[in-house]
């Protein structure tokens, strides 16, 4: 996969998801809010937007929280295989728009409906 960002391969870990159902206006209104913190405090705050005690301009983006919250999981699992401090981790995110599809409903619609899909790219690096 291609990122958009580039980082020593020795000093960072990465994590892709591609094609996930979420909205990728949420994904990038998230990546903004945890582009440049701290790992465990990126988790710490989207896990209390997932569990509802905490929100993003009054929003709780509940489906594309738990998502960006499996691929911060991923992404420091894979800099723990690296053998990195994960306590020294910095966030870097970032969301992009993927494909469409059309799902066809009935004979009498001729447009179906479409479905969106979103490409996030999560990076972790050592501050």
């Amino acid at each position: 996969m291609k990122y958009s960002m580039e980082m020593d391969p020795k000093m960072s870990a990465k994590a892709f998801g591609r094609a996930l159902r979420i909205s990728t206006k949420h994904a990038i209104e998230i990546c903004r809010t945890i582009n440049g913190k701290n790992l465990q405090k990126s988790k710490a705050m989207l896990q209390n937007i997932a569990d509802r005690k905490d929100s993003l301009d009054g929003k709780f983006y509940t489906n594309a929280t738990n998502e960006m919250i499996s691929l911060l999981e991923s992404a420091e699992a894979n800099a723990k295989a690296k053998g990195l401090d994960v306590n020294k981790m910095i966030v870097k995110a970032s969301a992009t728009k993927g494909f469409h599809f059309s799902r066809p409903r009935s004979r009498r619609k001729l447009a179906g409906q479409t479905g969106k899909m979103t490409n996030v790219q999560i990076m972790l690096r050592v501050a």
